[in-house]
């Protein structure tokens, strides 16, 4: 089976949501989207979560470890909002299927490029649903001799999940929808968007595995 990378995969979709030529803002054709939180809940709550995460990590220089491509925007507000110093590095998660179903088994796409060794770990991530993904990184790490490892996302769907994993801090919690924006896609597209969104119609049904992430 050929490797899907987290964040990339597509889809084909009904005649009335299909996958239209053009640039990477004209792939997808419109579909019903609804705004679940807004720019300043979002702003708000990185604001909070900032507060909860800076006492652990102040003079520890700690290495914030996103998870691509999602977690961007989040990341950069997160790493804002802290205020300390720090470090930024970026992994590229892949996980195996057959184009529409994730056996769950995960690899690196692209691996962690700053050592890890006594370092203080901060994975960022945009969603965790499966937890395929999270479980396989954070095992990982486990066996790179980091001084700590701990897991922030911005949203958690824990209807979804199919294999335990640990999350530190969320953001939101929010039930079994197909969101974008904020740094999130479908096909890549509405990752501009400054909120977060419900996307709504066929397209959207398979939920996130079949048309955004695989592994998640």
């Amino acid at each position: 089976m050929a490797p899907r990378v987290t964040g990339s995969s597509r889809r084909e979709c009904g005649e009335n949501h299909a996958l239209v030529p053009g640039g990477a803002a004209a792939r997808v054709a419109p579909m019903s989207l609804r705004v679940l939180y807004s720019e300043a809940d979002i702003r708000r709550r990185v604001r909070e979560l900032a507060d909860e995460i800076r006492p652990l990590y102040a003079g520890r220089n700690p290495l914030l470890l996103g998870v691509l491509k999602g977690s961007v925007f989040f990341l950069a507000d997160l790493a804002r909002a802290l205020a300390i110093p720090m470090e930024v590095d970026f992994v590229r998660l892949a996980s195996y299927g057959d184009g529409t179903e994730s056996t769950g088994f995960v690899r690196f796409a692209h691996d962690v490029e700053r050592p890890l060794r006594g370092r203080h770990v901060l994975v960022v991530e945009d969603i965790v649903d499966t937890g395929h993904t999270l479980h396989f990184l954070t095992s990982t790490l486990a066996t790179r001799q980091a001084a700590s490892v701990r897991v922030v996302t911005l949203l958690d769907k824990p209807a979804r999940r199919q294999r335990e994993a640990t999350i530190h801090f969320t953001g939101f919690a929010i039930p079994d929808l197909f969101v974008v924006g904020y740094g999130m896609d479908f096909a890549e597209a509405y990752r501009h968007l400054p909120d977060i969104r419900v996307l709504e119609g066929d397209c959207a049904a398979g939920g996130e595995e079949t048309s955004r992430t695989g592994a998640r």
